[in-house]
């Protein structure tokens, strides 16, 4: 987002970063594919929409609006707090239908996953839908082609890119803010968000790491965005991360078992000191507002 520099001696405005919300049960994290079944998800007990709630009364008492993208598989089975999401003055977007990585799906499946994801929100919101967030952020350099398609369906930006080195996403190559990609007109990716700190890009955007670095470190990584950067940061998180009675799953890996588990009695609390201690809104207005300037400048 371009903003322009304050004259000289005058104190700096305070930035607004974009608060997002991956809408998704605690069943449906990619890292629980080989131990959940899809076909076993609408027997399990749903813990997304008590935990929705929860963010929406947290949000209302910070007096902030945020987006939510939120997967048709959830939409479809939750309208009323879907509707609610809506009617708190948010903005609805889609995660795809059922968290399908987009690694995994062919240009026709992708098209039609969000074609049928973007026509129910509408219904059920009652509102055009603008934005798209990949599952597990997987569009990369490797399927940029997804980006195209988005722009086609009539999405205006998308937020699937993690310009970090992960072992399981992220494109360290791509720009860390907002940016028209090569094949595309008028959709802006906006990536979420990093810090650089002695030349290496380290995550500040939110999820695991928010859990598991201390709060004052993230804090400060957004900070150091909004007044060195001059830009706003794009933050998430899940539903599930602030739920820590949540079912305990079996027979995952060390590895999975401490990314989904970690600090989780801590996760509310430090979304509501966050959501004090910085300005937030919505994508839609933190970023499409200066989509022709991010365009011209490219």
């Amino acid at each position: 987002m371009m903003t322009h520099r304050q004259e000289p001696g005058k104190r700096p405005e305070r930035r607004i970063n974009a608060m997002t919300v991956d809408v998704e049960d605690y069943f449906q994290v990619s890292a629980f594919e080989n131990c959940i079944r899809r076909s076993d998800w609408d027997t399990l007990p749903g813990r997304v929409e008590a935990n929705v709630d929860r963010i929406l009364a947290r949000f209302e008492d910070a007096k902030i609006s945020a987006t939510f993208f939120t997967l048709g598989w959830v939409a479809q089975r939750y309208p009323q707090m879907t509707r609610r999401i809506v009617d708190a003055g948010h903005e609805l977007a889609s995660h795809g239908w059922s968290h399908v990585r987009v690694t995994q799906m062919a240009r026709a499946a992708f098209a039609e996953d969000i074609r049928r994801t973007k026509g129910l929100l509408e219904e059920i919101g009652g509102s055009l839908v603008s934005g798209y967030r990949a599952p597990s952020y997987s569009i990369g350099r490797d399927n940029m082609w997804a980006l195209e398609i988005l722009e086609q369906e009539g999405y205006r930006y998308s937020s699937s890119i993690y310009p970090i080195r992960h072992d399981l996403y992220g494109m360290p190559e791509a720009p860390r803010f907002p940016f028209v990609p090569e094949n595309c007109r008028r959709l802006l990716e906006i990536p979420v968000t990093t810090v650089e700190v002695g030349g290496t890009r380290l995550p500040c955007g939110g999820g695991g790491y928010f859990r598991l670095f201390p709060y004052r470190v993230s804090r400060w990584a957004i900070r150091r965005v909004n007044h060195k950067c001059e830009q706003p940061a794009v933050f998430y998180f899940h539903p599930w991360e602030i739920d820590p009675d949540q079912p305990v799953q079996q027979g995952l890996g060390l590895k999975t078992r401490f990314r989904h588990y970690l600090n989780l009695a801590k996760m509310e609390g430090r979304i509501c000191r966050l959501v004090k201690d910085l300005s937030w809104d919505r994508m839609d207005r933190v970023f499409l507002g200066a989509a022709d300037s991010i365009r011209a400048e490219q």
